[in-house]
């Protein structure tokens, strides 16, 4: 039982190796489509992509047998290019509402900046921020 166990663990530790290559890994499964790099995170049907765009991660898209998704307007594409472009788009959409109300971030919408577009005191907020814990049991 120890033996099967800790075949397991290590499986799940490769796994999870392959999951958080960065694209520029020379083992990683990068595509390379109009200005995004698509890098195969896990999953067979849909298989998984992380989306980069300027070497910062926008997102996530999925590639099903007849069209491709993304994880936040569910809008079926018929091209993986199409989808990463809904994805960035949805991203600048969400940016924009967020900062046009004139209140500064909260902590939380921070941590969905990507870390190029953090200020100092972003940086810095953050690194004060101490989380709520909300809901926790412990087990």
């Amino acid at each position: 039982m120890i033996t099967t166990f800790s075949l397991q663990h290590t499986e799940l530790e490769e796994s999870l190796d392959k999951i958080l290559l960065p694209p520029t890994d020379p083992n990683a499964e990068v595509q390379e489509i109009s200005g995004y790099k698509l890098v195969y995170a896990d999953g067979a049907c849909p298989r998984n992509y992380r989306v980069y765009k300027a070497d910062c991660m926008i997102g996530v898209i999925f590639q099903y047998i007849t069209h491709w998704s993304n994880a936040v307007d569910k809008i079926r594409y018929p091209e993986q290019v199409d989808a990463a472009v809904g994805l960035d788009d949805f991203m600048k959409v969400a940016r924009v509402s967020t900062t046009a109300t004139g209140e500064p971030p909260t902590e939380e919408e921070l941590f969905d900046k990507e870390f190029d577009a953090l200020t100092s005191d972003e940086w810095e907020r953050l690194r004060k921020y101490v989380p709520q814990a909300k809901h926790l049991v412990a087990a």
